[in-house]
């Protein structure tokens, strides 16, 4: 039986971040992308494109008190990759390497800051 629902939790470089509630993110494990392309006599090639982890549209509790909007945009300003883990609904805990990518934005309204990960290789189950 699959459990969908709200990720309990994510972490960034050692720090820990609750997430929204209703926040709906999508996740790629990271891999191969694969292709088929036609050759002119019927037959046909398989393309594999690698493709990096990634976790986009997070929003994530953001604590002035703790300082977390600075703590993500030095993450950002950084130039390596970092140690992630996602927990999920059902409470698996994915974990890869990844840098924040594209726009970070913090939303006054509702202490979140809108987080994007991408990285090399591919997001695993901890057991």
């Amino acid at each position: 039986m699959a459990t969908g629902g709200s990720i309990l939790a994510v972490s960034i470089a050692g720090r820990n971040f609750p997430v929204a509630a209703d926040n709906d993110a999508t996740r790629k494990l990271g891999g191969m992308i694969n292709e088929v392309q036609a050759n002119g006599d019927g037959s046909a090639r398989l393309i594999k494109t690698r493709e990096p982890l990634s976790v986009q549209g997070l929003q994530l509790e953001c604590d002035d008190d703790r300082d977390d909007h600075q703590f993500l945009q030095g993450v950002a300003n950084g130039n390596g990759f970092q140690v992630i883990g996602i927990t999920l609904a059902a409470g698996q805990t994915w974990q890869g390497t990844a840098q924040i990518t594209g726009d970070l934005q913090y939303s006054t309204q509702n202490s979140t800051a809108s987080v994007n990960l991408m990285g090399p290789g591919e997001l695993t189950k901890q057991i």
